[in-house]
């Protein structure tokens, strides 16, 4: 594989970072503290195209191939200083988009893709539940089978985008004692009878990227809503997972470039003892460490990227997820340090950064998870 970009794919990575850098981080301070979803940058970014990078054309999208989607993602988070927006559009395009794209009826696809690439929607993916975490196959949640619909009940918790949502997309068994072979998903509109959203939760960083629970009770759906087909929803999951994992911290590898350069400005500025910060080698060698795992977490994305394209990614997708979630905290723990009382203020935003990265390693699957699932591909017998 050879990663040369020609020059569109520059001018997709300049406009994306020009685009955020203008229009998107305004008033980040004051949503982040008031928790505050913003509907306006939500549908700039439709305006831009962000939310259909790989969805066909003729459903709103622009058609592109991953590795372009990966590099243009990256460039906005080069631009873009809200990290919650990251999140939130991850979900969106990569856990409810890209599946409905997928495995999607045509008539699914017509009705919904267009609405979800322009940003006119929000969708929001539920399969975690309060007892059953990062065993999102032990799930409870149930659904019932008739002739031409199907009842669900139960409850998902850490649901992204909930509060704003207005399409979910929704993993339940028919029978919770066969396990992955009983589960299937669906897409359930807001607003639709025995659908609730409640439990808002206040978190340490993504603040304005929404979570809460969603509640089903005697929730009908038609059966025209089913993804795929019955008991399809493990695999529906297990190839999904792969894109969120591999694409949705791609932003972040931009938003660790933005810092780490103001970081070596400031140490090329900034004097103590008689000499630039840069001179001393505690601090350069945090910056030099900065660097390594910046170009580390890029080659691993285009990797898992290029996988998404020709084959599978399981492997590719979770080392990525890892390695850039490490990554995310240590950087903005080392840019802290490097900007000392500076870094440590709200103004400067660095302590933001760190707070949002600290959450990289729980959602798509925490830490642990991603290590379990590359023992797995490497052959440990766990």
């Amino acid at each position: 594989m050879i990663f040369s970009w020609n020059e569109d794919q520059i001018d997709l990575y300049q406009q994306a970072a020009q685009f955020a850098r203008t229009k998107l981080n305004q008033s980040i301070i004051e949503d982040d503290e008031n928790q505050q979803f913003s509907q306006s940058r939500w549908k700039a970014c439709g305006e831009m195209g962000l939310f259909g990078l790989t969805i066909p054309e003729k459903y709103g999208g622009l058609e592109l191939d991953t590795l372009t989607s990966a590099f243009m993602l990256e460039g906005f988070g080069y631009g873009c200083k809200e990290n919650g927006l990251f999140l939130s559009m991850g979900a969106h395009l990569w856990a409810v988009a890209t599946p409905i794209l997928l495995y999607g009826s045509e008539e699914l696809k017509q009705t919904y893709l267009p609405k979800l690439t322009s940003g006119d929607w929000v969708g929001a993916h539920a399969i975690s539940e309060p007892q059953a975490g990062s065993d999102a196959m032990a799930m409870s949640t149930h659904v019932e089978f008739k002739e031409d619909y199907v009842i669900l009940n139960g409850r998902k918790t850490f649901v992204t985008n909930a509060t704003v949502a207005d399409l979910f997309l929704v993993f339940a068994t028919s029978n919770k004692k066969h396990g992955f072979a009983a589960i299937s998903g669906f897409v359930i509109e807001k607003g639709t009878p025995g659908l609730s959203v409640e439990s808002k939760a206040s978190k340490m960083g993504t603040r304005t990227s929404p979570m809460a629970d969603v509640v089903f009770d005697n929730c009908r759906v038609p059966i025209k809503n089913l993804l795929g087909k019955k008991n399809l929803g493990f695999k529906i999951f297990t190839r999904i997972m792969q894109w969120e994992r591999g694409l949705i911290l791609a932003p972040f590898i931009g938003a660790m470039q933005r810092e780490m350069e103001r970081c070596v400005e400031y140490a090329n500025q900034r004097e103590q003892f008689g000499k630039r910060l840069a001179q001393n080698q505690a601090i350069s060698g945090k910056i030099v460490d900065m660097k390594v795992r910046i170009e580390a977490a890029k080659l691993l994305l285009y990797k898992a990227a290029w996988d998404l394209d020709h084959g599978d990614a399981r492997l590719s997708s979770s080392i990525t997820k890892l390695w850039t979630s490490d990554s995310a905290v240590h950087t903005f723990m080392d840019a802290l340090q490097v900007l000392g009382g500076y870094g440590y203020t709200t103004e400067f935003e660095i302590e933001r950064h760190l707070r949002d990265a600290i959450g990289s390693k729980l959602y798509s699957g925490t830490t642990e998870m991603q290590k379990m699932i590359i023992a797995n591909e490497i052959g440990l017998k766990t």
